[in-house]
């Protein structure tokens, strides 16, 4: 079993989907993997840098797939998530990238279909099987790893949400885009307890644009 790779990017590849492939050599060995949108975004093809990615390796009958994930915990969730009846590696990756690791364990644990369900190709059945299967496992496993979430989640309010997806969505953003812009700026401390919508949004439309 492959735990991580340590190597330079030499090429990420976009496919069918969302589907993102980089290739990491590693001993001038070049080894093929599936990665987050997320981890594509943060890695740099053709520098000195140095990538660790954890990996998880899926044998099939008439092929091998191996998985890569920013951080252990984040590898760990996949591989709870392919544990679920019905939940394939495709759509555990799209869980992750859609709502975030600190993000997607908080909806599970306490029960929030409604966050799971907008990942696409998640309905409303799927996201309630995920829930009931993880959320004890998870409420436990999640302070053993590290990812704890806050009681006090920062994020837009309610009705500045209702703004922010109600304006992008009719800018053409698609509500797993979204979800994932307001994650990521909601990591802002300043912007957390900002109450303008219009601001939301102005970040929001940056973070999309990159």
């Amino acid at each position: 079993m492959i735990s991580y790779l340590k190597g330079t990017v030499t090429t990420i590849q976009k496919g069918n989907g969302n589907r993102v492939t980089l290739i990491l050599e590693v001993n001038q060995i070049g080894y093929e993997v599936q990665i987050t949108r997320q981890l594509s975004q943060e890695v740099q093809i053709g520098s000195e840098q140095v990538v660790q990615v954890f990996t998880h390796l899926q044998i099939r009958e008439d092929q091998q797939i191996l998985y890569g994930f920013a951080s252990a915990a984040e590898r760990d969730l996949f591989r709870q998530l392919v544990s679920v009846s019905g939940i394939g590696a495709q759509l555990a990756i799209a869980l992750i990238d859609t709502l975030g690791l600190q993000n997607l364990v908080q909806a599970i644990v306490t029960g929030n279909t409604r966050t799971l369900a907008k990942t696409p190709g998640v309905g409303s059945k799927t996201a309630e099987r995920i829930a009931l299967e993880l959320k004890t496992k998870l409420s436990e496993w999640r302070k053993f790893a590290g990812v704890e979430t806050p009681a006090s989640a920062t994020g837009p309010s309610p009705s500045i949400l209702e703004d922010v997806e109600m304006t992008l969505l009719a800018l053409g953003y698609e509500t797993a885009e979204i979800t994932q812009a307001l994650n990521a700026i909601s990591q802002d401390a300043l912007l957390a307890k900002n109450p303008n919508a219009e601001e939301w949004i102005r970040r929001a439309i940056a973070w999309l644009s990159q």
